[in-house]
């Protein structure tokens, strides 16, 4: 039986796909390259260039594979465009959603993990977030993702379709095969390497007057490879008959903007200019995880996920492949 990957074009997606296939799995990819990379997909592997809500193209798919799950990774992102450009995070990220939770489950498709955000639970009342914490995002970002997960809820109500939303912190890093390749690139990460690599004028620091330690924001930082090995283990849960779920990914451990860069500094020994800037709406001024549920209930352990290794990984990535994808 095959597994579709929505968006395993993508930064996390291309990462879970290739884990699937080491684990072997037989992954189908739809990816729209809005924003992936056909390159970050090994040739073997079926893909089909398109949008996830066009239910033509997702009754094709099922025709011509024997889908047993999907692993949703595509949608848009952004915090800022989606404050500037809500209408299009809605249509994209909850509308198209609908239409194909509707097309799997008209072909009996009831297993689905669901690439979900620490950005549904707003301005934290408590740090390290629970997933009890109340919801209430600050951004149309974190709301698409919130209607999706009671979307998620209803179906499995309704239709009896399970599914395991996986609410991440910041993703991070990089492996040999897979990194971070955006245009334009809003993650702090791979912009300080950027700087690092001359490829950037200066790091500019959005906000400094949080109320945090050092008055930079602050988050907490997950490797892509955990975070990939998280959804394998999610599929196998929902394969032995396991309840629907909304679960964190995360460490349990925040670093500030300004701890970000220092080691950065320390990994690449490269200093570079730093812009500081005022705050970007719609940014909350911490956001770090709770993750016991998904050690319990998933059996899952972050192994790559210190500041300085997801550092490292993803400038060895930068530096093999200076111009990404391309």
């Amino acid at each position: 039986m095959a597994i579709l990957v929505n968006g395993g074009a993508g930064y996390i997606g291309s990462v879970f796909t290739e884990l699937l296939r080491e684990h072997g799995e037989m992954p189908v990819v739809l990816d729209n390259l809005s924003r992936g990379h056909r390159g970050a997909v090994a040739p073997e592997v079926p893909f089909y260039e398109g949008n996830f809500g066009d239910r033509d193209l997702v009754r094709r798919i099922l025709r011509e594979h024997p889908l047993e799950a999907c692993v949703h990774f595509a949608a848009w992102t952004y915090v800022g465009e989606s404050v500037e450009q809500p209408a299009k995070y809605f249509a994209n990220n909850f509308s198209q959603a609908a239409a194909l939770l509707e097309t799997l489950i008209e072909s009996g498709v009831k297993r689905f993990v669901f690439s979900s955000t620490a950005a549904t639970y707003g301005e934290p009342r408590e740090i390290p977030i629970p997933e009890t914490h109340p919801q209430w995002p600050v951004n149309p970002y974190g709301w698409s993702k919130f209607f999706v997960e009671r979307m998620l809820e209803s179906f499995d109500r309704a239709y009896g379709l399970k599914f395991v939303a996986l609410r991440y912190f910041n993703a991070a890093g990089g492996t040999p095969k897979h990194g971070e390749d955006h245009d334009p690139e809003t993650h702090l990460i791979p912009n300080i390497l950027c700087a690092a690599m001359g490829k950037r004028p200066h790091v500019s620091v959005f906000g400094t007057d949080f109320p945090t330690p050092d008055g930079t924001a602050v988050r907490d930082y997950i490797h892509v490879s955990d975070l990939g090995s998280a959804h394998v283990k999610a599929l196998a849960y929902l394969r032995k008959g396991g309840e629907s779920r909304c679960l964190n990914l995360g460490t349990g451990h925040g670093y500030s903007v300004k701890q970000v860069i220092e080691v950065v500094k320390r990994v690449t020994g490269k200093d570079f200019p730093v812009r500081y800037e005022g705050r970007r709406a719609g940014d909350p001024a911490q956001l770090v995880a709770r993750a016991d549920q998904a050690r319990q209930i998933l059996d899952w352990e972050p192994a790559f996920s210190d500041l300085e290794t997801i550092v490292r990984s993803a400038w060895e990535w930068h530096l093999a492949r200076p111009k990404g994808y391309s």
